[in-house]
């Protein structure tokens, strides 16, 4: 099986480790392990009682626990951990689908929410949040998408790369929506917690536990991307049905990254608070900023996550501009072109404050020089 490569991974991997000013993940700042041992009060000496064994297919039962009340529906059963949310992805994906199902997925999209399953054979139908309309969702479009043959319907809300989100009532429709269908909800929560001026939304675990698959991480809101730690919280017999996959991937995860896990599941909100007030004050310095340059963006605003979609206004293509603002100004952005739209960037603000406001200051810089010599990089 072929995958299709991937233009935001590429791009990643290309800029992510070799810029000054990063204003393009989808991230908060990074913890290290110092900061988590004390704003959780952990012992050093704890770490010299972990024994490096293996731990099981689903992961240890601590750590199972503490996803399932943080997260879950309180039962351990129902957890699986991963290597991350992007092991998550691939092997609901796998386990779920066969050639010829059809899902409908939320667009602009993570790559992995679509790319696996074109590559097993499916039918891809794309919903999509238009920036005519703020990138509100249209759950009337939404069922007009649906049809007899939809097995999964693939959603992140709040949505990485818009920032869009659901109201509690439109959520709960997209969930009636699903199960009139009796379809999957494969619910990727990667921002759940990032809000702001609103509750995060209810997890649909806990009203449709039949046919949700809900996957989280502690990557992006929590600040330990380099922890690899995901999960899934799924019907226990689809968790089994993975296994066969599993053992020919990762197995498990090791028990000193699961005894993290653990404890940051059981102290989360301490982990995120304050990365996510460090973002609300970001996101106040990205809407001043952008209305004093808004003859050079056009920004639409974000309801939660820590990124939103932007316009640059006169680039049709923002690939090239992007490649010469990571080059010269060693400025990370993510051009529109990795999520389907060139015209469009993606811009993150939920890194350290000072190098947010410096990477705009660039950016403005950038943007208006471009304009003085005429380019449009088309």
């Amino acid at each position: 099986m072929r995958y299709e490569s991937s233009a935001l991974e590429d791009w990643m991997r290309r800029y992510y480790f070799d810029v000054d000013f990063d204003i393009g993940s989808s991230g908060v700042e990074d913890y290290s392990v110092a900061d988590v041992r004390e704003l959780l009060g952990i012992p050093l000496e704890s770490f010299d009682e972990i024994v490096l064994r293996d731990s099981t297919t689903l992961g240890g039962d601590e750590v199972r626990a503490a996803i399932a009340d943080q997260w879950g529906d309180g039962d351990p059963e129902r957890v699986m951990v991963t290597h991350g949310a992007s092991e998550a992805i691939y092997l609901m994906m796998s386990t779920l689908l066969e050639p010829g199902d059809e899902i409908v997925v939320v667009e602009p999209a993570y790559h992995t929410h679509y790319s696996i399953a074109r590559s097993l054979g499916c039918d891809v139908v794309s919903w999509p949040l238009s920036p005519d309309d703020g990138y509100v969702p249209d759950l009337t479009l939404l069922r007009k998408k649906m049809s007899d043959r939809t097995k999964a319907i693939v959603v992140n809300f709040p949505h990485n790369p818009t920032g869009a989100s659901l109201t509690a009532e439109q959520r709960d429709e997209l969930v009636g929506i699903a199960a009139d269908a009796g379809a999957y909800l494969i619910w990727d929560q990667a921002f759940r917690e990032l809000t702001y001026g609103t509750e995060p939304l209810a997890d649909p675990v806990h009203d449709y536990p039949s046919h949700s698959i809900s996957i989280g991480t502690l990557s992006k809101g929590y600040g330990l991307p380099g922890l690899r730690v995901g999960w899934v919280i799924a019907p226990p017999e689809l968790l089994r049905a993975t296994f066969d996959l599993r053992d020919r991937m990762t197995l498990h995860l090791s028990p000193l990254v699961e005894f993290l896990a653990g404890h940051v599941a059981r102290g989360a909100e301490t982990l995120i608070a304050g990365r996510r007030e460090q973002a609300r004050r970001n996101l106040g310095v990205l809407r001043q900023w952008a209305k004093a340059n808004d003859d050079l963006i056009d920004l639409p605003e974000p309801h939660g996550g820590v990124t939103t979609f932007p316009r640059l206004i006169g680039i049709e293509d923002t690939t090239d501009f992007c490649h010469e603002l990571a080059r010269r100004d060693r400025v990370l952005l993510v051009p529109g072109v990795c999520f389907g739209d060139p015209e469009r960037v993606r811009l993150g603000f939920g890194g350290p404050s000072e190098g947010f406001a410096a990477g705009l200051d660039t950016l403005a810089r950038a943007l208006r020089d471009n304009g003085q010599r005429g380019g449009k990089h088309v």
